[in-house]
């Protein structure tokens, strides 16, 4: 990873969701200067197992070559929906570092609770393997995981993108849009809302660098078909769950 690189840009991948049926998940292309130039958004599914795929629509919808390397704010989001970080790292050639910013004893006790007959949600924790607490050039300290490049050069990309506090800007903006995107009108919302059999959510955007808006559907998607209200209220998600502790 050429850290040096004037035109380094990273791909910060962060999830927002409150209690419903699909989290929003949003990736920002970031240039080293802090300059945005690609947004991209999908959802995955809370407490599915889908998010692996989530990253890897906004990948493809993006249809970057210049990315250096990607950021996750986090790998155990939207109710223990594991992201796979290897498989993210082998397929997209890019170093992968993931940020966190809480200490933690772990998960495993809350995911055989939660899906007590769930081995390979359960393995799929396991496999994440341990965090590094790190701390950065301005005195906060986060937590680390990192594949395709050392510790120390996870932590000097997380520098590089640390204005103030302890979030890389890539990660801060990426989580607003998904936030923004999750409360955004019922008419688009109804478009992240399929079912588990489906992988979740069935569509990505794309924010072009001239503002427009492009999507792209799930292969035999029905944009009439989504979940009613009164089932997402029954799904009681619990509140205070996990979304980017680990």
């Amino acid at each position: 990873m050429h850290l040096a690189k004037r035109g380094l840009r990273v791909l910060g991948i962060a999830e927002s969701y409150a209690g419903r049926e699909h989290s929003r998940l949003a990736g920002v292309v970031m240039r080293r200067d802090l300059r945005i130039d690609g947004v991209a958004v999908t959802g995955i599914t809370v407490g599915g197992s889908d998010a692996t795929d989530g990253v890897f629509r906004l990948i493809h919808h993006l249809g970057r070559q210049d990315i250096n390397a990607i950021m996750l704010s986090g790998c155990v989001i939207a109710w223990f929906n594991i992201i796979d970080p290897a498989k993210v790292y082998e397929r997209s050639g890019c170093p992968l570092v993931v940020v966190t910013y809480e200490a933690s004893s772990g998960l495993e006790e809350d995911i055989r609770h939660h899906f007590p007959d769930d081995l390979a949600r359960l393995t799929a924790y396991r496999n994440l393997g341990s965090r590094t607490r790190v701390t950065l050039a301005t005195g906060y300290e986060v937590f680390l995981r990192v594949w395709g490049c050392s510790e120390q050069e996870g932590t000097e990309l997380v520098n590089y993108f640390t204005k103030d506090g302890r979030i890389p800007e890539p990660l801060r903006i990426a989580r607003l849009i998904a936030r923004a995107w999750m409360e955004d009108s019922p008419r688009r919302s109804r478009y992240y809302r399929g079912n588990s059999e489906n992988s979740g959510d069935p569509c990505c955007y794309q924010l072009d660098s001239d503002g427009s808006e492009e999507h792209a559907q799930h292969p035999g998607h029905d944009p009439d078909h989504h979940i009613s209200t009164e089932l997402l209220d029954e799904r009681r998600i619990p509140k205070g769950q996990p979304g980017s502790n680990e």
